[in-house]
């Protein structure tokens, strides 16, 4: 390769010195066939090689020589994705279970890939157009599809991974980043948004991962929030942020509605510090909670508020999320005074306490009238935490069980949080979220079926397939089969019929 650059150099100082300048193309036409376009099978064949040493200066000279030729970087376009692709997926497979459930290390195994190659294709191959389409390709082949998302079977495991790093950026945590560093960080991540094909995935995982960051106060930073929205706004649309943005209005709303309930609490103020979040139905991916024995102590609050609140709203009902909430106790019964952090229905069980020492499981799931398997999880978190003693510590708790309070309780610290997530509450709450994203998926393709058979009026079943598709690649792709699903219910429900006499063609029905 040094040899025919130095060659076609050469040839053109001779035209330059000795020759009349119209000769110059012709002979350098003449110099590239005979010196590279003949010799094109062995650049393919040694391109590989390059690419596996890491070589980037010989890659530069060979795609400086090889461009010179007419559609003769084809094939080195294809050689490097497929090898951007191979080494994704190795460095992927090398990771091996751990990036299962490690969301940091998969994103950072893809961004390494990416950022190695991004640069290659800057320095070597002169930022060619061609090659970043390369690039893309095998990223987005690669982080779609992977040793990862083939042990999880599914293919949105890479949407999801994704999201759960970005709550591990956004969430509070001795570890959080500086602001500027922060941001370089989301920027990174929406290099590999870019990517995903299934983005209504990240979408909900992210809202219902920013709701809870929302209303546990767990936000690292506010205008980084305000920035990773903005930037999925650019790459998808308003319509894509628009909930993520309402969530920030409603907190902001309730910050004033808490003002304007302590001002109307200043005449007959209430025995407990109490803050209340009001939040749109509509917006917040949050389910239905259900109803149970609110403790006495908490009883007044909840009725001065319903009321305070029915005095401002006429007309609006509120739906009270007793698992999301959450408050402090302080112990008087402990050698040292602790003050804990705990959910509503720890509290509910711990001040059943104040009453009598012991009680079984079943009387306290009576008391309390929460459903059975929750009391059982609480008490077993209680347990752990050693508030509690029961009679069988080595067995599994049972409805007869016998619980008391643990008097001997000791503790380093003196605010101690007990509110950790239960393992039912996280697996029922990642089963029901892929259940969303199927029911959305297919709400989205039936408004894409309607939109488009409006415009058109009558169409064929394979434009109507490709349309859709079209439509709804940046945000998913679908599978044939779910729109053929979706278009058969269109046809039930009276929004198409197929046309008579004519085979695979529907027509819109206003």
């Amino acid at each position: 390769m040094k040899k025919a650059d130095s060659r076609l150099m050469e040839e053109r100082r001779r035209v330059q010195v000795y020759l009349h300048e119209s000769t110059h193309d012709e002979l350098a036409k003449r110099c590239e066939h005979v010196l590279i376009e003949k010799h094109l099978e062995i650049f393919h064949s040694e391109f590989q090689n390059l690419l596996d040493d890491d070589k980037n200066q010989d890659l530069e000279r060979m795609y400086r020589l090889v461009s010179r030729i007419h559609e003769g970087l084809g094939e080195l376009k294809n050689l490097l994705e497929q090898h951007i692709y191979n080494q994704g997926l190795t460095a992927i497979e090398k990771c091996g279970d751990t990036a299962l459930n490690e969301p940091k290390q998969y994103v950072q195994t893809i961004l390494d890939v990416h950022r190695k190659y991004n640069a290659l294709v800057l320095s070597s191959f002169n930022n060619d157009a061609g090659f970043v389409a390369a690039l893309d390709k095998a990223c987005g082949r690669f982080i779609n599809s992977n040793a990862v998302t083939k042990m999880a079977n599914s293919s949105s495991k890479s949407p999801e991974l994704l999201a759960r790093y970005c709550d591990s950026l956004l969430r509070k945590s001795s570890k959080n980043p500086e602001e500027a560093e922060l941001e370089d960080t989301l920027n990174q991540v929406m290099v590999v948004f870019k990517y995903i094909d299934d983005k209504d995935v990240f979408q909900k995982f992210y809202s219902k991962m920013l709701a809870k960051r929302l209303v546990q106060h767990n936000s690292a930073s506010d205008d980084a929030e305000a920035s990773m929205i903005s930037k999925l706004k650019q790459a998808c649309g308003f319509e894509y942020t628009s909930k993520l943005q309402r969530m920030f209005q409603d907190i902001g709303l309730s910050k004033d509605l808490n003002e304007r309930f302590k001002g109307h609490l200043q005449t007959n103020p209430l025995d407990i510090d109490f803050s209340i979040q009001v939040l749109s139905s509509g917006s917040w991916p949050f389910q239905q909670g259900f109803a149970f024995n609110l403790p006495s102590e908490l009883e007044k609050s909840f009725q001065r508020f319903t009321t305070f609140y029915a005095s401002q709203h006429s007309g609006r009902k509120l739906m009270w999320l007793f698992h999301m909430s959450k408050g402090e106790l302080v112990t008087n019964c402990f050698k040292n005074r602790y003050t804990l952090q705990a959910s509503t229905f720890q509290m509910a069980v711990l001040l059943q306490f104040n009453s009598v020492k012991g009680y079984t499981v079943q009387q306290l799931q009576e008391n309390t009238q929460i459903k059975m398997d929750i009391v059982m999880q609480v008490l077993q978190i209680l347990v752990k935490s050693k508030l509690l003693e029961c009679d069988n510590s080595d067995e599994e708790l049972k409805p007869t069980t016998e619980v008391k309070l643990f008097e001997a309780y000791k503790n380093k610290k003196l605010r101690v949080n007990i509110n950790v997530p239960m393992k039912a509450e996280q697996k029922q709450e990642q089963e029901s979220t892929h259940k969303h994203i199927e029911e959305d998926r297919k709400l989205l393709i039936q408004a894409a079926i309607v939109r488009i058979m409006k415009m058109r009026k009558v169409l064929k079943h394979q434009q109507l397939l490709s349309e859709v598709l079209t439509q709804l690649s940046s945000r998913f792709k679908p599978r044939v089969p779910v729109i053929k699903k979706c278009i058969d219910i269109l046809i039930e429900k009276e929004y198409l019929e197929r046309v008579d006499g004519e085979k695979d063609t529907y027509s819109y029905l206003a």
